[in-house]
């Protein structure tokens, strides 16, 4: 039995759940990362939107963005023990109409571009063809209500697969007032996390160098936020319908 970690950017899996899936892969579980939104981006002029992300990432251009985003999620998941897929979708960002023209250039939290509204389908038929009878499915809730992870969970919502959701950091520790109605009829529980799980939860969060200052200003920051988040529980909530 695999447990499939679907993550919708190169980091959430890891974010959200890093230490768990450190605690598992101890046991002799594999576990595997699999990341939606890891395509190249379409040539063509970006949007101030995607190129303010580059200059908080340190990079100049969406090739470069990419690789090193892909070089940093690799290491992250070897730290956690995990292996990784890749998918052929890109990042909202990067997402263009038919005519070229971009689907998200000023907000990205929602509603689903129009030209976006079948991508779910697609996302589910990708996943279908790499998925195993006993797999277990883990997903983001989509907390806070990025179109990357809106899609993510709607994709997984249409598998015939035991599904598992995890809750989405940072969104999480930031504000964690859509937790109640992306849970809601869903039933949690606990998987405790060691004090040696809470450790390369952290290594492996730092490992994602470009998104350390969006995500949580400075890596000493994000130790701090994670070990709050662990301290609370000295594990991570999964939720589940059955």
């Amino acid at each position: 039995m695999r447990w499939i970690y679907l993550s919708p950017h190169f980091d959430d899996a890891v974010l959200s759940c890093g230490g768990l899936i450190w605690e598992q892969v101890k046991k002799q579980t594999p576990v595997e990362i699999w990341t939606i939104c890891a395509g190249d981006a379409s040539p063509g002029p970006l949007s101030p939107l995607a190129v303010q992300c580059h200059l908080q990432w340190g990079y100049t251009s969406a090739e470069e963005v990419v690789a090193a985003r892909r070089a940093e999620n690799q290491k992250a998941a070897a730290l956690v023990g995990a292996e990784t897929v890749d998918f052929s979708i890109a990042d909202c960002i990067y997402r263009r109409s038919l005519t070229g023209d971009l689907l998200y250039t000023e907000e990205l939290f929602g509603p689903i571009h129009p030209s976006d509204e079948m991508l779910d389908s697609d996302i589910a038929a990708a996943l279908a063809t790499e998925l195993q009878p006993d797999d277990q499915i883990v997903s983001p809730l989509a907390i806070g209500r990025h179109v990357d992870h809106i899609l993510t969970r709607r994709a997984a919502e249409k598998l015939d697969h035991p599904l598992w959701y995890y809750a989405d950091i940072p969104y999480l520790l930031n504000n964690n007032k859509g937790q109640p109605s992306a849970t809601r009829n869903l039933l949690k529980k606990l998987f405790p996390v060691t004090k040696q799980g809470l450790g390369h939860w952290v290594k492996g969060i730092a490992a994602y160098r470009s998104q350390i200052r969006m995500l949580f200003n400075d890596e000493e920051k994000m130790k701090v936020g994670i070990s709050l988040y662990w301290e609370d529980r000295q594990g991570i909530r999964l939720w589940h319908t059955s």
